[in-house]
């Protein structure tokens, strides 16, 4: 009790948090390792016909360009199938889709190692690109309904580690085991690891939230869940990437003054580059607060990675240091980019968002691959920097003034 000017008052008094109150529920760190290790498969079988390049080539009587256009095969199909997938499956369960895409994938790698010719080893993955497009969509969409919003971020990042180290560690391995056993005997492999990871996210994964989780960390002018915002940033994240994958399509020529700094030239310049990319990874899934701001810097960031990869000239020390940082940098935009459009969606369009991001990055691949052939058939390797290095700012700027422009957001408080 106080008296105030003759008044009496009541102070109030601190409420005891309730003893029934529910806990704030954390990560579901099993459910979110199932789903790395899917990712980690699903990278790894993409990957796979560069890392066994030379005996695939030769064991099915083609050129080694025959069986790299394999990769662009696949990120074709990946572009072209994933939506048509996404609307027929819409109405099954989501751990349902991702196991079933996980069998399938198992299926047409067992078809690869068992294919008695070219054609087959197409038709095949044709048949895993179609599965792994699907599967990215639904693992992007069943990430966002098992965490709450504040947590997207780190789940996306935890998710997303999975498929750094299948660049990482996945194809090395897959290379290993072709060395040891032969080419096929590598698909064999990876058509076991996705029968495992089936039955892993049948046992492990939960069937996720209801659709509805509140509102969304990044609220727009048209509302949490307006397409208008979520397109305009897919649009400008697809920008990056065509700039980005672009300049790191010729990393090894790149990065080649680098290879006399390290013993193991430039596969070890190329394990830096992977794992620095997996401590960006890393770094993105410690962002909280506003996923767009740390996304434009990290594009930003890798802008000027680039150009200091270009002015670094024939110096080994400089040329690492910046292969280093581009790969930092570089390795944050997948998590941060896939958090906001995910974010921006909402329950509402989570579906359509996650199959967009699967179709944005492979398109970014196959787009930002021929962009810079283009440009290396007429200049050479080091001319695709700079052309790459200003698509990448002009997306860092659009994704700014986007910024600056929108009203005010609210944070989730979740």
């Amino acid at each position: 009790m106080s008296t105030v000017e003759g008044m009496t008052t009541t102070s109030p008094l601190p409420t005891p948090p309730r003893p029934d109150a529910p806990a704030e529920p954390g990560l579901p760190w099993p459910a979110l390792l199932v789903l790395g290790g899917a990712t980690l498969v699903m990278v790894t079988g993409e990957m796979l016909p560069t890392a066994v390049l030379a005996p695939m080539s030769a064991g099915l009587g083609v050129t080694d360009s025959a069986a790299g256009l394999l990769v662009s095969i696949w990120a074709a199909v990946v572009v072209v199938a994933s939506f048509p997938l996404v609307h027929l499956t819409r109405h099954l369960p989501r751990t349902t889709v991702i196991a079933g895409s996980l069998v399938a994938f198992g299926v047409a790698s067992a078809l690869t190692a068992l294919a008695p010719s070219y054609a087959v080893v197409v038709g095949a993955r044709t048949l895993g690109a179609a599965a792994v497009g699907l599967l990215w969509s639904t693992v992007n969409a069943h990430v966002a309904d098992l965490v709450p919003d504040r947590l997207l971020g780190r789940a996306t990042a935890v998710v997303l580690g999975g498929a750094t180290l299948g660049m990482v560690l996945g194809t090395p391995i897959g290379r290993f085991v072709a060395d040891l056993a032969g080419w096929r005997s590598a698909f064999w492999v990876l058509a076991v690891a996705s029968g495992l990871a089936a039955v892993l996210v049948r046992l492990v994964v939960p069937t996720g939230r209801p659709a509805a989780h509140g509102s969304t960390g990044e609220q727009e002018p048209g509302g949490a869940g307006s397409l208008r915002p979520m397109v305009l940033v897919t649009v400008l994240v697809a920008l990056v990437l065509v700039g980005h994958y672009g300049a790191f399509t010729f990393i090894t020529r790149l990065g080649e003054p680098a290879d006399a700094a390290l013993p193991g030239g430039m596969g070890s310049v190329l394990l830096v580059f992977g794992l620095a990319s997996a401590l960006g990874v890393a770094l993105a899934g410690k962002v909280t607060g506003d996923t767009g701001r740390a996304l434009v810097v990290a594009t930003a960031a890798t802008a000027a990675s680039l150009l200091a990869l270009g002015a670094a000239g024939q110096q080994r020390w400089l040329v690492l240091a910046a292969v280093v940082a581009w790969g930092v940098v570089s390795g944050a935009l997948p998590p941060l980019a896939q958090t906001l459009i995910l974010r921006l969606a909402g329950p509402t369009h989570r579906t359509l968002a996650g199959a967009l991001i699967p179709v944005l990055f492979n398109g970014g691949i196959a787009i930002g691959a021929a962009f810079a052939a283009g440009v290396v058939a007429v200049g050479g390797a080091g001319a695709v920097i700079v052309p790459a290095a200003a698509l990448v700012a002009l997306a860092a700027a659009g994704l700014a003034v986007r910024g600056a422009a929108r009203s005010p957001r609210t944070v989730a408080r979740r």
